[in-house]
């Protein structure tokens, strides 16, 4: 009977750090960028995609700290200029893939977005590229190597909504523009999305970091906005495939304390993220009951250390 208690005491514990887990920035990390921009059809089109991409760029460099080795931007331009670093082949898209794959480390997030006018259904979904185009269970395939890493998959093209259950797995945040692949119209949920990922607005809590949900949600509203000023049905209905992991991931660089304390606990509780991401690459290694344990005890000291922090109002 003893026993019994003791196991659901520790059962409870868990479960409550598990809970504050959820809560918690995925703060321990680095940011690897891939941004595509596909055919534009016409020069405003091709003027709004690059925009878009200008600003996600801009945001990665300026507000991420992405360095220039982790940032790739394809464009439908055969020669390289400020923004393109080269052309939005489906050829070109799966080698800066693999590039990316050899710097990331467990923990690290991937963030991939594309922009452009987007066709097909189910797996053969895609985004008009020069060339042939990638489908969406290619791109599937090409993010199979990213498993130990967090993935941001944003598809801002139009017709896009069939990407979502291709793509969504585990440690993988999917966000299209629409909710279904005939949703063709042009679409305003690009400028809105990469804009916000670079604005002050957009950060709900105010803790100087945007995440994923964030960015989502302020973009869907905005265009919310706009059709219910212009009186129109709205046709374009923005999705994301993991709302609670879309929370955790965050981007921007996190404003240090001026408490020596505060920064102390913060830079423990950071070290203990990597801990977790690090055991949750080996999982497969390990039998579950020492898994289990294990991360049994990083989560309870993580929990331990945010209360911490916040206990000497350090906030989240």
């Amino acid at each position: 009977m003893i026993f019994r208690i003791v196991r659901i005491t520790r059962a409870m514990a868990l479960q409550g750090a598990l809970a504050l887990m959820v809560a918690l920035p995925l703060s321990a990390q680095r940011t690897h960028v891939l941004l595509v921009v596909g055919l534009s059809g016409a020069p405003q089109f091709k003027r709004s995609f690059e925009a878009a991409a200008q600003s996600a760029r801009s945001a990665a460099t300026n507000r991420w700290g992405v360095s220039d080795s982790s940032l790739i931007v394809l464009t439908e331009d055969s020669t390289r200029t400020a923004l393109s670093s080269g052309r939005s082949t489906r050829e070109n898209i799966a080698q800066a893939l693999l590039r990316l794959s050899s710097r990331v480390q467990p923990g690290d997030v991937l963030f991939v977005m594309l922009m452009g006018h987007g066709s097909g259904e189910g797996a053969q979904s895609k985004v008009n590229l020069p060339g042939p185009d990638a489908t969406a269970a290619e791109y599937a395939s090409w993010l199979a190597g990213f498993s130990k890493q967090h993935v941001v998959f944003v598809n801002a093209a139009t017709g896009s909504g069939d990407f979502v259950p291709v793509l969504k797995a585990q440690n993988r945040v999917v966000v299209t523009a629409t909710k279904t692949s005939n949703e063709r119209n042009e679409s305003m949920f690009l400028q809105y999305f990469a804009g916000a990922l670079g604005m002050d607005a957009a950060d709900a809590d105010k803790d100087g970091r945007l995440s994923v949900f964030e960015v989502f949600r302020f973009a869907r509203t905005e265009v919310g906005k706009v059709y219910t000023s212009s009186n129109r049905m709205q046709t374009e209905h923005a999705l994301v495939s993991d709302s609670l992991l879309a929370s955790r991931v965050a981007f921007g660089k996190t404003a240090a304390s001026a408490d020596p304390r505060i920064a102390g606990l913060i830079a423990t509780r950071q070290a203990l993220e990597s801990e977790v991401a690090s055991l949750r690459s080996k999982k497969a290694t390990m039998t579950a009951d020492a898994y289990n344990a294990e991360l049994e005890r990083l989560l309870l000291a993580l929990a331990e250390k945010t209360k911490a922090i916040r206990a000497a109002g350090g906030g989240t």
